[in-house]
């Protein structure tokens, strides 16, 4: 705990006067920073919901640094975090948090996972803005941020996406087999994938959604998506021109991501199920 409450306290000193988005940027690196150490040092694994729905400790202290960080520097905004950090806003703004996007790939000694923030203006159901966000890969020291001006990737712009159909594309996606004995589920979801060049189910949709952005990957697709896992990389995605959208089909809410026209490709697979 003394770590811990030296790294936030120096952490608070740093950033006092930056803005959002510089905050967004340093709140994650460091969090992820803070996850890759604690692995290595050695991790005990709890089940949430699923053999493969986990929570680490890495998971919870890295998320107390950002809950502690936020109320020293932002004290008037709400916090809602995975791990069950909640405190209401009285600024209209809220951060939600996820201190380790892709748990279970961590939890096995992957790279590919992420802590992701993203700064909304109303409710985070269904934020009227998304004022700033950031996605750190610490594996790979790589970090994206999304503001009004655009999104880039460790300080450099990203380029506007093109328009391309969803048959010359990767679409990145997930399933969980659980679903895969559900009717309803599973075939909107093989209905909507089954047009792409290929699909790949990474782990980590926040990873997957920036990597979207940056041109990397085609589009993303998932349904009953948790807003820590959705708006950190809607607004990157749309900071470069794509679409991120949300439609009930099937019985569930689907989340997609990409360039327009794959949106709307897999946006009208979806309407023949709603």
């Amino acid at each position: 705990m003394a770590a811990m409450n030296t790294l936030t306290a120096g952490f608070i000193k740093e950033n006092l006067l930056v803005d959002d988005t510089k905050l967004a940027n340093a709140l994650t690196r460091t969090a992820g920073r803070l996850a890759l150490r604690m692995r290595a040092a050695g991790l005990e694994t709890a089940q949430k919901t699923s053999v493969s729905d986990v929570v680490t400790q890495a998971d919870t202290a890295a998320e107390q640094f950002v809950v502690e960080a936020l109320t020293a520097l932002r004290p008037e905004d709400g916090l809602l975090g995975e791990e069950g950090a909640a405190k209401k806003s009285t600024s209209g703004r809220t951060w939600v948090i996820d201190p380790v996007d892709g748990t279970y790939n961590f939890s096995c000694g992957s790279d590919y996972f992420c802590s992701a923030l993203a700064l909304v203006e109303g409710d985070p159901a269904e934020p009227k803005q998304i004022v700033a966000s950031a996605v750190t890969r610490p594996a790979l020291d790589t970090t994206w941020v999304a503001e009004d001006a655009g999104a880039s990737v460790n300080g450099t712009p990203l380029p506007t996406l093109r328009s391309a159909p969803l048959e010359s594309l990767a679409l990145a996606t997930y399933l969980h087999p659980r679903d895969m004995n559900n009717a309803a589920i599973r075939d909107t979801w093989l209905d909507a994938v089954n047009r792409a060049a290929t699909v790949r189910m990474f782990g980590a949709g926040s990873i997957d959604l920036a990597t979207v952005a940056s041109g990397g990957v085609g589009g993303w697709l998932q349904h009953s998506v948790p807003a820590w896992d959705w708006l950190p990389g809607k607004a990157l995605v749309e900071a470069v021109g794509g679409r991120a959208e949300q439609i009930t089909a099937g019985g569930v809410t689907w989340s997609v991501a990409g360039n327009p026209q794959l949106v709307a490709d897999v946006l009208a697979k979806l309407e023949s199920h709603v």
